[in-house]
């Protein structure tokens, strides 16, 4: 009976790909060169294997076809950017036509199509989780609302690393997720060991990540197998989905229900998203629009926080350790503006130059998404003698874009002097403009990223000294390897951390009796 099954199913998506194949091979448009397509498939053996960087795979295509090519899978037509012009004319300039997504047919079957990183521009709920988003954190006004819990949270992870330094990213991990939760739901992290908010919020975002990855799942380029069932032979793309959709629906709803409770016993702090709850001149009704938004922006603010700075600040302590000489120049000119009797703060932000060029810098050094995300086209569009139809999915290579030489020379050098102006020189363009997204995409969060990194990145420079790892009296050599995926960290690696001097040692831990350590919020959380 099975083999019966799978010889027909087999059979009607082999007559779907046909007539999907007859059906589209009209709109191919006059698309930019690429790699000759098979018949039915196209480019499906061209993809890049999951061990492979993509950024630098995709580059390839710029010196064998040009900053703007092409290929195609299974019918869909699909555009590679290799050079920002081509960003900044299409996906800024006509953001109009370029500003939905792919279908990502897997993502919706895990439960991912409500995030807003997935919503079609056409998305009434699009619009209106930007506007909440912006409206709690879209200015430097509304984000530096914030500020205090930021400092606080990094005080607290100087502190994790002085006393633990060999676990430096699970202490990233646990500011970043401590940071964003306490600000997305009033939510206080267990202080040691693990919190199971954390760790719900960690297995979801692992299982977005999967499900948008990609080339990964058949199901994107053959929608006719959404509808197989889970118990079909050879559906192991179901079984997962439906697994991924318990984490989805966990993610959202049982931080919403921990909210909803505290502002229900009126023992609530300010977060987002009791902001948005208490927007609401009625409590939005179970199931109801208004909570799909508002639970879903919460989640959103989340997914694009957390990961995110994870992965920049892990990029930072790499790049302290290799590039000593920047260290330097960091620390002295905190020593210079600051002093040694405190550490940096968000009022010293704009006596500090260097720290400001540095947190540029390591946004352009490696930037957290570095295909960025792929804009769909909403309708049939023109450029440049090029004719892209309808769905064409557009993917900026953001990594082309920030290692071009010819915007910034010497690009594979951490180098935060490129962004000063001094005699002879003009800072190179803002990367800020390229890592954060493109036209109506771009990162509603984006100010309260910006300023969360600052304040990190000085801290940490501030308190402690970060070297290469010594073995066997030599230095460790330490390479920067990055993993590929839709957010890309940098593999693991070991450095060295001290404190620069007794002095922050003291500065450090005294975070202990000025805040000393909140009960978390995990036993109530077992309870919603």
């Amino acid at each position: 009976m099975e083999s019966i099954l799978l010889f027909l199913t087999i059979s009607l998506v082999g007559l779907y790909l046909v007539g999907s194949h007859l059906s589209k091979k009209h709109s191919l448009g006059h698309l930019p060169p690429g790699p000759p397509r098979k018949p039915i498939i196209g480019n499906l053996t061209d993809l890049p294997s999951h061990d492979v960087c993509d950024w630098e795979y995709w580059l390839k295509h710029k010196d064998l076809y040009g900053p703007i090519s092409s290929l195609s899978i299974f019918g869909d037509n699909i555009v590679i950017l290799n050079d920002a012009r081509f960003a900044r004319d299409i996906l800024e300039k006509r953001s109009s036509i370029w500003s939905s997504r792919p279908s990502w047919n897997f993502a919706k079957m895990a439960g991912w199509n409500k995030i807003l990183g997935t919503l079609a521009y056409s998305d009434p709920s699009f619009k209106d989780m930007r506007k909440a988003i912006g409206h709690q954190i879209g200015s430097k006004t509304a984000a530096s609302r914030f500020n205090a819990v930021q400092d606080l949270e990094v005080r607290r992870f100087l502190l994790r690393v002085l006393e633990d330094p060999d676990n430096l990213l699970q202490h990233i991990r646990k500011e970043a997720g401590a940071i964003v939760l306490k600000i997305a739901y009033g939510y206080t992290i267990e202080p040691h060991g693990h919190d199971p908010l954390v760790d719900l919020a960690d297995e979801a975002m692992a299982t977005f990540g999967l499900a948008i990855l990609p080339g990964t799942w058949v199901v994107d380029f053959i929608p006719i197998l959404k509808h197989v069932p889970t118990w079909f032979p050879g559906a192991q793309f179901a079984r997962m989905a439906k697994q991924f959709r318990k984490s989805a629906a966990a993610f959202s709803d049982v931080p919403y229900a921990f909210v909803k409770r505290r502002l229900a016993q009126r023992d609530f702090e300010p977060s987002f998203l009791a902001g948005l709850i208490r927007k609401n001149e009625e409590q939005p009704g179970p199931g109801s629009y208004e909570e799909t938004v508002i639970k879903w922006a919460a989640a959103s603010f989340y997914g694009g926080g957390s990961d995110t700075t994870v992965s920049t600040m892990s990029s930072f302590f790499l790049v302290m350790a290799q590039y000593p000489d920047v260290q330097r120049k960091a620390q002295a000119e905190i020593d210079c503006v600051v002093g040694p009797d405190r550490l940096p703060s968000f009022q010293d932000r704009e006596n500090l130059p260097y720290i400001n060029a540095m947190v540029k810098e390591i946004l352009r050094w490696h930037p957290v998404l570095p295909m960025g995300t792929a804009h769909a086209s909403v309708m049939d569009d023109t450029y440049e003698g090029y004719t892209f139809p309808k769905g064409t999915l557009m993917v900026p290579n953001v990594w082309a874009f920030t290692h071009d030489p010819s915007t910034y020379p010497d690009p594979h050098t951490f180098k935060p002097e490129r962004f000063l102006s001094y005699e002879g020189h003009e800072p190179e363009a803002n990367p800020y403009y390229l890592v954060f997204g493109f036209g109506r995409r771009v990162c509603p969060g984006r100010t309260l990223a910006d300023a969360n990194l600052y304040i990190s990145i000085a801290q940490s420079v501030a308190a402690f000294t970060i070297t290469k790892p010594i073995r066997d009296g030599k230095e460790v050599d330490l390479r920067a390897e990055y993993q590929s995926g839709a957010i890309s960290h940098p593999v693991p690696y070991n450095v060295t951390i001290t404190p620069r001097s007794p002095r922050y040692e003291e500065l450090i831990r005294a975070v202990e009796t000025e805040h000393p350590w909140e009960k978390s919020h995990s036993e109530e959380l077992r309870l919603v």
